[in-house]
Formats: C-alpha cells, structure tokens, sequence
C-alpha cells in the first residue's frame, strides 16, 4: 500500500506538470512563431519480486516475474516544429519561413539567438529589428527615403527611391537550420539559443541547397497550437490526475481498516 500511494502520487505530480504545458501551450495559441511544446513519460524504477527468467525448477525457466512499478515521471517537454498557418498582414516587413531554419537576431549582448517570428520593423537608424529592438543578423538597413521595400523568396532585400526606376540593393537575410532543433534552449521573447543538443547552426540564404525554407513577404506565422486538441489533452491530464487521487484515497481507506483491526 506504501508503494500505491508513492506511486499514485508520482501520477498526479506528473499530470501537474503536463497541466502546466497545456496551459503553457493555450496561453501563447497567438504568439506569432510559437512553437508547442508536448509532455513525455517516464515510468520508475521496477522492484523485481521475482526477476523474468529465473530458475523455476532444475531444468525450469520462468516465463514472467513479479515486478512492480513504482510510479513514473516526466521526461521532457518536446516541442513540435510543425508549421502554423500564414496570416497576411500586408506589411512588407513582416516574414514567413516556408519550410525550415530560423532567423538570426542579435542581442545587445552580441549574442546570436535564433527565433520563427517574422515581424519585423525598422529603427530609428533604419536597421530591420524584432519588436524588442533586437537586430536582424546580417544586419540590413532601410533609407529613409526609400518608397517600397521588397523581399524576394531567397531572402534578398531591395528598394526603390523616388524618381528611380531601378531597384536598389539593401542586402541578404541569411537563415540558420539545425540538426536537432528540438534541442534548442527556449529563453523567451520568441527567441532560442543553441545547446550541445542542438548541435551547431547552420547558415544558407533562404531556399538554398542546404534545406532551408524560403520566405514569403507581407505574411506572419501564427503559433501551432491547436485548441481543440489542447483542451482534449487537458481533459485527459484531468482524469488521469483524477484517477491517482482515487488511488490514494484507497490507498488511505486501506490503511485505515489495518489501523482499526485490532479495536
């Protein structure tokens, strides 16, 4: 009965945890370039009784022991790089990756993170930022007296000027891919920094030969957390930490009649 109540309580921490996910995952169902995150399981320790092929006799093996599980854990909280649809918004700024990489944005401290929000806007300098400031890597300026921008799906940016019919160069956006980017470090703002996990970025310009995705300009990617299947998730995480909380209260009402046997 110890073993029930140690193990139905490790249930119900682990459906805590994956409340906490789901509620994580609702919370940012319109955080532009949000990427779901979904809770895996880990079972404990086994107390073998009786390990599975022991002797069961002189020329005898067994078959199946007698093991008994002593709860479970979460693993991980594994994010799922599908992609979320396309809203247009009509600004020349903003970008959708078709297809892998990330963008590259330097942060004050130099530091390169990495993110899938494509909503960009200019500074008071003209360089093209995230709506914290943060500049675009390789750094790309806009003139003031620029008229139009345009974006091409391999990442070049141009411009046209008042009185000039040719279109000026402003510069190249430059993706980076990863071999593992389920291994990336979430540090908020829409942004992820490498790990050992990950693996070292790889840089290309959009639709290139190393597998990057090509851009689309006047769109954003909203996040891809489904609702629905969120709130059918949640609905699951409740029974089931419903369920352990049965098993502790039984747990409990069994040690309650051992407790009154001798009265």
């Amino acid at each position: 009965m110890i073993r029930a109540l140690f193990s139905a309580g490790s249930g119900m921490n682990a459906q805590q945890i994956n409340v906490d996910n789901i509620a994580n995952n609702l919370a940012n169902a319109n955080t532009t370039g949000f990427k779901m995150r979904r809770t895996q399981f880990q079972d404990l320790l086994y107390q073998n009784m009786i390990q599975p092929g022991a002797a069961g006799g002189a020329e005898t093996v067994l078959p199946v022991g007698l093991q008994l599980g002593l709860g479970v854990r979460p693993a991980a909280t594994e994010m799922v790089f599908t992609q979320g649809s396309f809203q247009q918004t009509d600004n020349p700024l903003d970008l959708v990756i078709e297809g892998k990489g990330f963008f590259q944005i330097r942060k004050p401290t130099g530091e390169i993170a990495y993110t899938r929000a494509g909503n960009f806007q200019l500074n008071r300098d003209g360089a093209i930022v995230n709506t914290d400031g943060f500049i675009l890597e390789p750094q790309i300026a806009i003139p003031a007296e620029a008229q139009s921008v345009t974006v091409g799906l391999d990442g070049t940016v141009s411009y046209t000027q008042a009185g000039q019919a040719a279109t000026q160069l402003a510069g190249q956006i430059q993706l980076a891919n990863f071999v593992n980017p389920g291994g990336l470090n979430s540090i908020g703002r829409n942004l992820f920094s490498p790990t050992d996990a990950s693996g070292e970025a790889v840089v290309g310009n959009p639709g290139g030969q190393e597998g990057m995705g090509s851009l689309m300009q006047g769109y954003v990617e909203q996040s891809n957390v489904s609702t629905v299947e969120e709130f059918i998730h949640l609905i699951m995480a409740q029974r089931t930490y419903e369920a352990n909380s049965r098993v502790v209260k039984a747990a409990d009402e069994m040690y309650q009649q051992v407790n009154t046997m001798t009265r």
